[in-house]
């Protein structure tokens, strides 16, 4: 399909509170469409990928379900753009070229431009509201990953070095019904959870991008990152997905011979 054959159905533009890395970082993150995404992508698998780009085969859920299409996605650095285009299945031929212009560290003007093959100009305004609605959507959710991930790299940046303190949490039956607890130890986040009738810390910034793992709801003794849907057990902390990554170290929770309960790395 050449260019010319392409109709524009409608342009998106908005400031994104993301510096240009973040975003490049965001673009070449395939994994997590059906994760933070979960509300339009069902699944994806990775075809190939590299520093320039990927190729998945991507289902839809939702309204945008509508059987298995295959994405391609390349950067064009220099001119600070991107094309995803649609290769296979519904929408087949299909291009959104995104721009990009830095205006502050933390920043960043986007331009999206959707271009359908073959539209009658009759449907050109409904479905220019569709994808500008749906990608507002998505930047949206874009947006927060982004401006948390940021956040959280310059917060580990700062974790001290050393200094391994106990924090008292108070009596074993008033912590009960504060659970599940987010508290902070030698600078670092943790959450305080009940497993049946034992009680466990694990760390709530995900090992493979610093995701929100307060925000996840455990399953059984297991806890989903909601960004990537990397899998650890809580009581363990290691993978139970295959991925092979491990929840951060967490401190013990000590229940003392008064019931008055703390963590402690001892």
């Amino acid at each position: 399909m050449s260019a010319a054959e392409l109709v524009s159905v409608a342009v998106y533009e908005r400031t994104i509170a993301a510096s240009l890395e973040r975003i490049w970082e965001n673009v070449l993150d395939w994994e997590h469409l059906p994760g933070l995404h979960r509300g339009s992508f069902d699944a994806i698998r990775c075809l190939a990928s590299s520093e320039n780009g990927w190729r998945a085969r991507l289902r839809g859920r939702g309204a945008a379900a509508a059987g298995e299409i295959e994405v391609e996605v390349w950067l064009d650095r220099p001119r600070l753009r991107y094309v995803t285009a649609t290769t296979a299945g519904v929408g087949a031929g299909s291009e959104i070229w995104t721009t990009l212009a830095p205006k502050q560290p933390h920043a960043t003007d986007i331009r999206v431009e959707f271009l359908l093959p073959g539209v009658p100009h009759a449907h050109v305004d409904a479905l220019g509201r569709g994808y500008t609605s749906q990608y507002t959507r998505l930047w949206d959710e874009d947006e927060t990953m982004m401006v948390r991930r940021e956040s959280m790299l310059a917060r580990v940046a700062a974790f001290p070095r050393t200094g391994r303190e106990s924090l008292d949490l108070g009596p074993l039956p008033d912590l009960r019904a504060r659970l599940p607890l987010r508290v902070e130890l030698d600078g670092r986040p943790f959450r305080v959870l009940a497993l049946g009738d034992d009680l466990v810390a694990h760390a709530t910034l995900c090992p493979h991008t610093l995701g929100p793992l307060e925000e996840a709801t455990p399953e059984g003794d297991t806890l989903e990152c909601p960004w990537h849907r990397y899998r650890f057990d809580l009581r363990t902390g290691r993978s139970c997905d295959g991925r092979g990554l491990r929840l951060m170290p967490a401190p013990r929770v000590v229940i003392g011979p008064d019931e008055r309960v703390s963590l402690s790395w001892s």
